[in-house]
């Protein structure tokens, strides 16, 4: 461990820039309508304008932790906010969908660089046991984000444009740099080799299998080019991270996914659960985005004010989550929370209707910020407790991968869910592609009521998932007592290891 007399503004710095990368998950929700208008494209194809960044953002997390380990974390951050800026502006110049795509996917790279570093720092800087106040505002950041976004967004984009959800990030990210240059400190770097293979693997495996989830719809499920089809992409993909994980254990080198790290039952079950959040986060809004603006023609600002409740729920209890986690066990939390979200949008799902009261819409929208306060900082908490610190890059790279492969995985599974109930519920609308240009960048009124039950069914999704995540932290071991930070020499940690509690597993 390396304390430092002052570790707050350092974390600060580090989540402004945090902050900015993952309102860039969600931001671009609302305002895909609006691309979907301004660049002449369907619903699949706008939707990739979320699927490349974060399927960029997933691949390299694994090995830019072990990159900040070796090089420090301070100077991967700095080089991946100004990666990350530079291609904020270029999506905002972008002209075409292609092109807005492809600076998505540099933007994701950079994010990639960035995240990691964030979790590695507060690993390091602070001791055991104000290590859950550290991680509950980390929590706290990341949860307010992903609610944040939408508001945001519909803001910027009836008022400047839908580009502007791009160019707000110029300013964000200058400031963060030079708070980031000046407060976080240079810590230690430790040696290591890098597993080529495994990066190749990993990444060919994962964009095979988002690749055939979200098309899967656009092909009918079937055949894409002579003997290439949908399904044998994904078992593609399957096969090939499942020959990742093997070479993991089997390659001579170090490899890049330390499958030791998961002996820690905690650190395999929160690296579990924050898959189903990451999926559950990610996949939620799209379908509310659309039914506000297209059936109910709100503007993205109001369409994104209907979410309000849960980002302000959500970052006012956040910090006290934070405290509570040092003090309870942190599995009881996380499971409240969980069960939150999947009641909210069970109760989101049987609330959708063309005519209902949309006040009434508000009320789940709180309880999914209740759910968001309960889940973040607990499952951080759990993840990163027993990490030594020669690899806490490595495990907050794995802690960041398997959330950003939820996200991925629920970007492109509620792609292809909304496609197929579209197909189903609109056969106006072949294949389930619409363009909102077809209509005058309007919804008939007799195919409102069919738009409506393909949202509201699409919902279900996210919500079973959070389910099983439930069912996952319920096996969270009781925490081991933390170390306890004596007064060692130049902040040497005097380390107290109690025996475990009769009957406390792994």
């Amino acid at each position: 461990m390396e304390p430092i007399s002052k570790p707050w503004p350092a974390l600060w710095s580090l989540v402004l820039g945090f902050f900015m990368i993952l309102i860039d998950t969600t931001i671009v929700s609302v305002a895909n309508p609006r691309i979907m208008e301004g660049l002449h494209t369907d619903i699949n194809s706008v939707i990739w304008v979320t699927s490349a960044y974060l399927l960029a953002y997933a691949v390299p997390l694994l090995i830019t932790g072990r990159l900040g380990d070796r090089f420090g974390p301070k100077r991967l951050y700095l080089a991946g906010l100004l990666t990350f800026t530079a291609a904020s502006v270029w999506c905002g110049l972008a002209g075409d969908i292609g092109i807005l795509i492809t600076a998505r996917i540099v933007q994701g790279l950079g994010a990639a660089l960035m995240t990691p570093q964030t979790m590695a720092v507060i690993t390091r800087i602070f001791p055991p046991d104000r290590r859950g106040a550290a991680m509950g505002l980390w929590g706290s950041v990341a949860g307010v984000a992903t609610l944040v976004g939408p508001v945001l967004g519909g803001v910027l984009v009836d008022g400047l444009g839908w580009e502007w959800i791009f160019f707000i990030n110029l300013p964000i990210g200058v400031v963060a740099f030079f708070c980031a240059l000046r407060f976080v400190p240079a810590l230690s770097t430790h040696p290591h080799r890098f597993d080529i293979v495994g990066v190749v693997l990993s990444a060919l495996g994962m964009f095979l299998l988002v690749f055939g989830i979200q098309e899967g719809q656009t092909y009918s499920w079937g055949t894409i080019v002579g003997p290439l089809s949908v399904w044998s992409l994904i078992i593609a993909g399957l096969v090939v991270l499942a020959a990742f994980v093997v070479w993991q254990r089997v390659g001579k080198g170090e490899p890049l996914l330390p499958l030791g790290l998961f002996r820690d039952r905690n650190f395999s079950l929160a690296n579990a659960a924050i898959t189903t959040v990451g999926f559950t986060v990610t996949s939620m809004s799209l379908p509310l985005v659309f039914y506000y603006q297209i059936v109910r023609g709100l503007t993205p600002t109001q369409s994104a004010l209907m979410l309000v409740p849960m980002a302000v729920i959500s970052g006012a209890l956040a910090p006290v989550t934070g405290k509570l986690v040092d003090r309870v066990n942190p599995k009881f939390i996380a499971a409240a929370g969980l069960m939150l979200l999947a009641l909210g949008l069970f109760w989101y799902s049987a609330l959708l209707a063309p005519d209902v009261n949309i006040a009434l819409l508000l009320l789940p929208s709180a309880v999914l910020g209740l759910a968001n306060a309960g889940i973040w900082a607990p499952l951080s908490t759990s993840a990163t407790r027993n990490l030594p610190p020669h690899q806490a890059g490595a495990g907050s790279g794995v802690y960041n991968t398997t959330r950003q492969i939820g996200a991925v995985l629920g970007s492109a599974s509620i792609a292809a869910l909304i496609q197929g109930r579209l197909a189903a519920d609109l056969p106006q609308a072949p294949g389930g592609t619409m363009k909102t240009n077809e209509f005058g960048g309007q919804l008939p009124g007799f195919l409102h009521e069919g738009f409506t039950t393909a949202m509201s069914q699409s919902l279900l999704l996210p919500a079973g998932i959070a389910l099983i995540g439930v069912l996952v932290v319920l096996f969270f071991a009781k925490p081991k007592p933390v170390q306890q930070w004596g007064a060692g020499a130049a902040g040497t940690p005097a380390v107290r290891q109690p025996a475990p509690a009769a009957g406390e597993g792994r």
